[in-house]
C-alpha cells in the first residue's frame, strides 16, 4: 500500500472514490488482478463508517448459502442482483475473511460477526489487502468533481478535481461513496449529485433502516433494555398492518434493534397518512389461556409476597425486572398488592398488557441515526454483470449507492463486498 500524493501527470487504470467496504474491496480486487489502482478517501483514515457498524461488532454477511433465497431478501433488487451473487456471493465471503486470519461465528438469523466481536479486525483485514494487492492510498482527499467529455456518442470520465485544486487523471472509476446515512462518517450523498451530472437517473434517499421515536414518556424509562423474542405489530387506527418477531433495544428515544429497523421503512410510510402505534407481545409463546394459568400458579406459589417481588423472582424468564413496574402501572396494579389479593379483573388487565404493551410512535429518527437509507442510482441503468455504468462505459458503481433495500442483518456489507469485487475483478479485465 502505497502512501503519499499521486502524481498529477500519472495516469490511473483504476480510481476508486470512497474507501469505505465497497470501495476497499474493489480497489483490492483491482490492484490484485495488475492494474494500477488509487484509491480516494475524504477522511484520513478508510472505513469510518465501518468501524461503528453493527455497534462496533460489524455483522459481516448473513450465512444463507442459497443465493435465491438471500436475494429474496432483497425484494424487487432479485432480478438484478442474480449475475453479481453468482461471481462472488456468501461463501466467497465467508472464504475471504477467513483464508485471511480472521475467524467468524453465526448468531441468530444467521447473521455473521468477527470471532473477535469487533469491527477492528474486518478493517485490518481489508487494509492488509489492499497492502497485498499494492494498492495506493491517499487519505483527506476529497473528490469535488469528475470530469468527462463525449466521446463517440457517449460521455467518458477522464480524471476528478479534488479540494484544493489537484485533477487526477485516470482511465476506469469506480464509484463507491456511500448513500446519506451517517453524515458524520463522510456519507454525504455525494455520488449521487456526480451521477446526476453524468446523465443517470437518481431517486432521492431516504431512510430505509433507521430506530424509532415514541411518545410515551415511560418508555424513556427502559432505555438499554434489549428483549430477545417478543412479537412486534405495527398498527393504524387499530388495525394490524404488519407483524415480525425478533429482537428489539429500548433507546433514551424509543426502539431500535434488528426487527425495528426492518420494519421502520414500512412505518414511515405508514405515519404520513395518520397516527401509528406499536404493540409489544412480550409472551408470544403463551396463548391467554396458558399465560392464564402460569399466572395463577404463580401467585398461588407466592401468595404471601407482593407482586411486584414475585414477578421478579419467579416469572423473570418470562418479564424482565425492569419492566415489572411498568407493566404494573400500565395494568394498574399497585405494586405493593399481595399475589393472593389479585383479582380476576386485575389479572386479566396484567394479561392484556403483557400481550399487548401498546406505544405510540412519534416518527422515525433523522438520516444521521439511520444504518441504510434507500434510494440511488435506476439499477436498470447499471450491468451487474461487471457493475458497469451503461450510461458512462469506464464507470463502474458500487455499494450504497445502488436503489437497492435490504433488510438488517449482514445483507448490506454482503452488497458492498458483492458489487464490490465485481467491478474490482472486471475493472482489471
Amino acid at each position: 500500500m502505497k502512501k503519499g500524493a499521486a502524481k498529477e501527470d500519472r495516469i490511473w487504470d483504476v480510481i476508486v472514490v470512497g474507501g469505505g467496504p465497497a470501495g476497499m474491496m474493489a480497489a483490492g480486487r483491482a490492484a490484485e488482478r495488475g492494474a494500477s489502482v488509487l484509491l480516494l478517501e475524504k477522511n484520513e483514515s478508510l472505513g469510518k463508517k465501518l468501524l461503528i457498524t453493527g455497534g462496533g461488532r460489524c455483522n459481516v454477511t448473513n450465512a444463507e448459502l442459497d443465493t435465491r433465497a438471500l436475494l429474496a431478501k432483497f425484494k424487487d433488487s432479485d432480478q438484478f442482483l442474480f449475475s453479481a451473487f453468482t461471481q462472488y456471493g456468501v461463501a466467497e465471503t465467508l472464504d475471504f475473511f477467513h483464508t485471511r486470519n480472521m475467524p467468524t461465528k453465526e448468531e441468530a438469523l444467521k447473521r455473521v460477526f468477527p470471532a473477535s466481536n469487533t469491527a477492528q479486525s474486518v478493517w485490518e483485514t481489508l487494509v492488509a489487502y489492499l497492502k497485498a494487492s499494492d494498492a495506493t492510498i491517499m487519505s483527506n482527499a476529497q473528490v469535488i468533481k469528475f470530469n468527462a467529455s463525449e466521446e463517440k456518442g457517449a460521455q467518458k470520465i477522464t480524471s476528478v478535481s479534488l479540494k484544493g485544486g489537484k485533477e487526477i487523471r485516470g482511465k476506469s472509476f469506480i464509484l463507491a461513496t456511500g448513500g446519506t446515512s451517517r453524515p458524520e462518517t463522510g456519507s454525504t450523498g455525494d455520488g449521487f449529485k456526480w451521477l446526476r451530472e453524468l446523465g443517470h437517473k437518481v431517486s432521492e434517499p431516504s431512510t430505509a433502516l433507521v430506530p424509532i421515536s415514541i411518545k410515551d414518556v415511560w418508555a424513556k424509562k427502559l432505555a438499554g433494555l434489549t428483549l430477545p423474542e417478543i412479537k412486534i405489530t405495527v398498527l393504524q387506527n387499530d388495525v394490524k398492518q404488519s407483524m415480525k418477531k425478533g429482537k428489539i433495544l429500548f433507546t433514551h428515544v424509543g426502539l431500535s434493534g434488528p426487527t425495528i429497523l426492518n420494519m421502520s421503512k414500512d412505518i414511515g410510510e405508514l405515519l404520513k397518512y395518520g397516527d401509528v402505534s406499536v404493540s409489544l407481545d412480550l409472551a408470544p409463546s403463551h396463548d391467554f389461556s396458558t399465560l392464564n394459568t402460569a399466572l395463577q400458579e404463580l401467585f398461588k406459589k407466592e401468595h404471601r409476597k407482593k407482586i411486584k417481588n414475585a414477578f421478579g423472582e419467579s416469572f423473570g424468564d418470562l418479564i424482565p425486572n425492569r419492566l415489572v413496574p411498568i407493566i404494573l402501572e400500565r395494568s394498574g396494579i399497585s405494586p405493593e398488592t399481595a399475589c393472593n389479593s389479585v383479582t380476576r379483573e386485575q389479572r386479566i388487565a396484567l394479561m392484556q398488557v403483557i400481550k399487548d404493551l401498546r406505544m405510540h410512535v412519534r416518527g422515525l429518527l433523522g438520516v444521521d441515526k439511520a444504518v441504510v437509507t434507500s434510494g440511488g442510482v435506476a439499477l436498470s441503468e447499471i450491468d451487474f454483470k461487471t457493475m458497469q455504468s451503461r450510461i458512462v462505459p469506464n464507470l463502474y458503481v458500487v455499494g450504497d449507492v445502488l436503489d437497492i433495500d435490504r433488510p438488517s442483518g449482514g445483507y448490506s456489507l454482503q452488497l458492498c463486498w458483492t458489487t464490490g469485487w465485481v467491478a474490482g475483478d472486471n475493472v482489471a479485465k
